[in-house]
């Protein structure tokens, strides 16, 4: 996998052989993304929160962007400390990796992010929660976004908060805005 765009433009970061829980968002898919996200957010300086973090590669891309505050959400041992080591490798400051469960991190947060990203496992059982979660508790900065990956067969064009939808085949991105 490979840094898109910014400082680290171009950096290729090795993911662990063994990922078992983990499906990282394809590089054609995290390009679109990041296209559609450089005509909407100003990344100089935002604070960013990425839900289950995986390999950590939509957060990189973002700090190497210029946001300057970011969180991860990874619960998987293996994940965590890949990231971490990464964010270390890239000298990345103000980032904190926590080592915890997604909802029980939304449960608890009173803050607010520019941009939040969820890249849930597919077969998560209360992927549909999660907007509803984040959009109740207003973790959306004004002018912000979340951004939910799913699969074709999720639909949230009917939940608060939805703006948009981007579909790169198997991988689908919802966007929602903070009300």
């Amino acid at each position: 996998m490979r840094i898109i765009s910014g400082k680290w433009g171009g950096r290729r970061i090795s993911p662990p052989a063994n990922m078992p829980h983990t499906r990282p968002t394809t590089d054609i898919a995290k390009e679109g993304l990041f296209n559609i996200l450089q005509n909407k957010i100003d990344f100089e300086g935002i604070k960013t929160l990425d839900l289950f973090g995986g390999t950590g590669c939509i957060s990189y891309e973002l700090g190497s962007r210029g946001a300057t505050d970011m969180t991860l959400i990874e619960k998987d041992n293996t994940m965590h400390a890949f990231i971490k080591k990464n964010m270390d490798m890239l000298k990345a400051e103000n980032v904190k990796v926590l080592k915890m469960d997604v909802f029980s991190y939304l449960n608890t947060c009173t803050e607010q992010f520019n941009f939040i990203f969820a890249g849930p496992p597919y077969a998560l059982g209360s992927i549909d929660e999660l907007p509803k979660i984040i959009v109740a508790k207003k973790l959306i900065a004004k002018g912000g976004y979340f951004v939910l990956e799913h699969t074709p067969r999720n639909q949230y064009e009917k939940t608060a908060g939805f703006s948009f939808v981007r579909n790169y085949g198997t991988t689908v991105f919802s966007f929602f805005v903070g009300e």
